[in-house]
């Protein structure tokens, strides 16, 4: 039995483990259980090894541990393994040498063993410990010293006197995942996600009957149900399915762990940690042949393209073998192929590769000396997974016209016919899978004998984040009786709006919020926030007009005004007025420079990189049209000098719908190495992107972590600076719902449509980001959800498509549906499309 970094971390997941050692021994057999690290500990474990971090995260380590003991009420010996991290950390070779970078990421589940162990025997389960190092021998090659002990392989053989003697020892043994040794005797990891291939390993070692991968999800499902909740529980599936789907992006279940496993037939089960006498999916021999079908829509993100190019290539002797050496010299694996006379293509997958950074680029300088090498980052694989996809390519053909409009850099077709896979931008990979998904795995409400439930049915009613229902549940008959003489409406709760402003105006260590008006400009809107002490910050001079027109006491000085690829005249408007003005190009000072001396700006520059929920809102980078580069710094300088411009604030954002506190503490360290450069800056703007939970269920924002971080932050600045956020969803989103009122109902096979007034001209987001809005039967709220619909609307475009696959109670005509978190970049992106006026905008008192 398996247990991952979400099934060790509380003492709740130890009685789990307990209770599922007790019934396997009071069913006769023996137990090995393996555990990896504390989730989150292998990360602070890796910046470590890289050298990035040393005692304070070593610190953070321990009190991770600690904190588990004291939850446990147990004691046990943590000294040797932290007095041995902390060693490494100050080993000042750590992070150019791999055996010892082994030996430290390894050390997370030595410390679980420590706790769990002493646990288990105070609960009375008289567990051994015993060494996984002294179990799993890796297999090096011999060619990759960094590969043969970051990315090891075994491959164990039965050993029945092991088993034995572990047997003579006891009927439990707690041991870790993730590590193995060299036959030298030197420390080896098995790669990020190792811990399955441990466990699958030591069950072939050992005969044993069974092997549990225990975690936080279900089981493996259709396609990634954390972004499609429609997604259906696969039951039962084969060996060669299961690691295809592992390998093509299902993360439920480490793809190297499924080979060990089918060598020695041992049914694999995926338990679910939250409900023990879930069904979950078995992967067996015994797994029927249910004919050729695609079980899965699976994508992976973060991949990276080499292209490979040369007419010298056609016909020559020996070329893949040379590239395709060179690869393996740098210790990387290759995923996907692609060939033609005069062109090589190769996918891989960075994610997995514990090698160090500057690998890729002495692999393309090698490989520039045989062909011309072209790099193409930020790309993801689209794969339809299943039994005998060659032979209902034929089916397939319609569903696939939604490449129509993308780009697609390689099409590969697996040998083994379990797969076609497409890699395309990552921007657009979350829609193809969901408008895939759609097409070809069966609707329904479970019952299907390969097919399970839902992932929304599993998880209905449960509310895991502890948060309070949403405002709208409890404001249902107010909410019904506005839509009684109207077709659909969105609608603003005050209350709601009052309570997000306040949480943000209550941190310690922010000294200004702004509002992100684009996400709503509504009129009451901008007025409510306001009144609560709100700034706002606009990106049109439309929008600093009707801010200072319609928000009671507002000052030019609480409004910044962001214009991005704007006309002179704007600016110029802007400076009139006395608003803070943000210059995001070099352009704007090159040219007319003139029309700033004098002023003091605001200069927006480009942290390097992007965040968010998705790639279109995703903000910096090179990708992204915002900000001024580094590299353009001395010259932003410069300028200004030339023009006397006084530049008193910096301003950065990375994107929209980020959900870590860490995000905004990067900025901020970011843009504290920038200070030295502009003397004059006493503002640090770190933008906006506060996420909210998109779904029930989901974890919110930490904004305790988020005010922390800042606090430490800031002390270590090298003068004081004021710190600005400028949040429009986090502050709106929730706050609104759209209400749009059943106009007909349509059965097309096992498809269900449930139409409603309005569509995509009120509500564009899930056409244009895929975004997932909750959707509930207002006037069937607390009936049981019985039908898997899709939710339309009357716009003549195949994409209105306000949800798919949603599970809700049978709909009717006349029924009003709400759609939630339709208070942000929702009726401010409204059209008249058709000629169809977007629905209303109404205020709930």
């Amino acid at each position: 039995m398996k247990f991952g970094g979400t099934s060790v971390r509380s003492l709740a997941a130890w009685e789990n483990i307990d209770a599922q050692v007790r019934r396997q021994q009071a069913e006769g057999r023996q137990v090995m259980v393996v555990v990896s690290a504390i989730r989150g500990v292998t990360d602070q474990l890796q910046q470590i090894a890289a050298g990035d971090r040393g005692a304070d995260a070593v610190e953070e380590v321990a009190n991770a541990y600690r904190s588990l003991l004291e939850e446990m009420g147990v004691s046990a010996s943590l000294e040797q393994p932290l007095k041995e991290l902390s060693a490494l950390a100050e080993n000042p070779n750590r992070g150019d040498d791999p055996a010892l970078q082994a030996q430290i990421l390894g050390l997370g589940e030595y410390l679980t063993c420590a706790c769990g162990g002493a646990w288990l025997r105070h609960r009375g389960v008289a567990a051994q410990d015993t060494d996984a190092r002294s179990l799993l021998t890796t297999s090096p090659s011999g060619t990759n010293r960094s590969a043969d002990h970051l990315a090891a392989r075994c491959r164990p053989t039965l050993s029945p006197d092991t088993a034995q003697r572990l047997a003579d020892e006891g009927d439990v043994h707690l041991t870790q995942g993730f590590v193995a040794r060299l036959p030298d005797g030197q420390p080896a990891v098995l790669g990020r996600g190792g811990s399955d291939t441990s466990a699958a390993c030591l069950a072939e070692l050992l005969g044993a009957e069974l092997l549990q991968i225990w975690t936080d999800v279900p089981g493996m499902f259709s396609s990634d149900p954390r972004a499609l909740p429609g997604a259906r529980l696969l039951r039962y599936v084969s060996y060669r399915e299961a690691q295809e789907l592992a390998s093509m992006g299902a993360r439920v279940l480490h793809p190297m762990s499924v080979e060990p496993v089918r060598r020695a037939e041992i049914p694999l089960q995926i338990c679910w940690t939250a409900r023990p006498d879930h069904q979950g999916t078995l992967i067996s021999p015994q797994a029927r042949d249910f004919g050729a079908q695609v079980k899965g829509i699976v994508s992976r993100s973060g991949l990276t393209l080499i292209v490979m190019e040369g007419f010298a290539m056609w016909h020559q002797v020996g070329f893949l073998a040379e590239a395709f050496g060179l690869f393996r010299a740098h210790g990387f694996s290759v995923d996907l192929v692609s060939t033609s006379e005069a062109n090589v293509t190769v996918s891989l997958d960075l994610t997995t590769h514990l090698v160090d950074a500057d690998a890729l680029n002495r692999l393309v300088e090698e490989l520039g000396q045989i062909c011309r090498v072209q790099v193409i980052h930020q790309c993801a694989s689209v794969s339809l997974v299943g039994m005998g996809i060659r032979t209902i390519l034929h089916k397939l053909g319609p569903a696939l016209e939604v490449f129509e409009h993308r780009r697609i850099y390689l099409v590969s077709q697996a040998a083994n016919d379990l797969n076609l896979t497409f890699v395309v931008d990552e921007a657009h990979a979350e829609k193809l899978v969901m408008q895939l998904h759609q097409q070809l795995i069966p609707g329904g409400v479970g019952g299907d004998s390969v097919f399970g439930e839902s992932w929304e049915q599993l998880h209905r009613g449960e509310t895991s984040n502890g948060g309070p229902p949403p405002w709208w549940e409890a404001s249902r008959e107010r909410l019904l009786d506005l839509l009684a003489d109207r077709s659909c409406a969105y609608v603003y709760s005050r209350t709601a709006l009052r309570e997000a402003a306040d949480r943000l105006l209550s941190l310690k260590h922010v000294d200004r919020v702004l509002y992100a008006m684009k996400a709503n400009a509504n009129p009451e809107v901008l007025r409510e926030l306001g009144g609560r002490g709100v700034g706002m910050e606009c990106v049109s001079l439309a929008e600093v007009q009707r801010a200072l027109a319609e928000v009671p006491g507002l000052t030019p000085d609480r409004v910044l005004f962001t214009p991005n690829f704007a006309p002179r005249e704007e600016y110029l408007a802007g400076l009139e007025l006395g608003v803070n003005v943000t210059i995001d190009n070099l352009f704007v000072l090159e040219q007319w420079g003139e029309e700033f001396a004098g002023r003091e700006v605001f200069v927006r520059l480009d942290p390097g990189s992007g965040l968010g929920h998705h790639k279109l809102v995703r903000t910096a980078g090179a990708n992204s049209k915002f900000g001024i580069v580094e590299e353009d710094h001395e010259t932003l300088v410069a300028l200004a000098d030339r023009h006397n411009i006084t530049i008193r604030g910096l301003h950065a954002h990375v994107g929209s719908g980020v959900m870590h506190a860490g995000a905004w503490h990067r900025t901020l360290e970011t843009m504290s190495n920038w200070l030295d450069r502009f003397p004059d800056v006493r503002v640090l703007d770190l933008g906006g992107g506060l996420g909210v939970p998109d779904k029930s269920g989901d974890a919110a924002l930490d904004l305790v972590a988020l005010d922390d971080g800042l606090a430490e932050l800031k002390q270590q600045l090298v003068r004081p600076v004021d710190i600005w956020l400028e949040p429009g969803r986090y502050l709106v989103a929730q706050a609104g719902v759209l209400l749009a009122r059943v106009t007909q109902l349509k059965g097309k096979g096992e498809v269900q449509y449930v139409g409603v007034a309005t569509g995509m001209n009120s509500l564009i987001r899930p056409a244009l980001y895929g975004a997932y809005h909750e959707i509930a039967n207002l006037s069937r709220l607390h009936e049981p959800a019985g039908q898997v619909c899709n939710v339309v609307g009357p716009i003549c475009e195949t994409g209105d498509i306000l949800g798919l696959d949603r599970l809700l109670p049978a709909c009717t005509a006349g029924d009003v549906l709400l759609i939630a978190n339709a208070g942000a970049y929702s009726a401010a992106m409204g059209s008249n499309y058709n000629l169809r006026p977007p629905a209303a905008e109404l205020m709930l008192d």
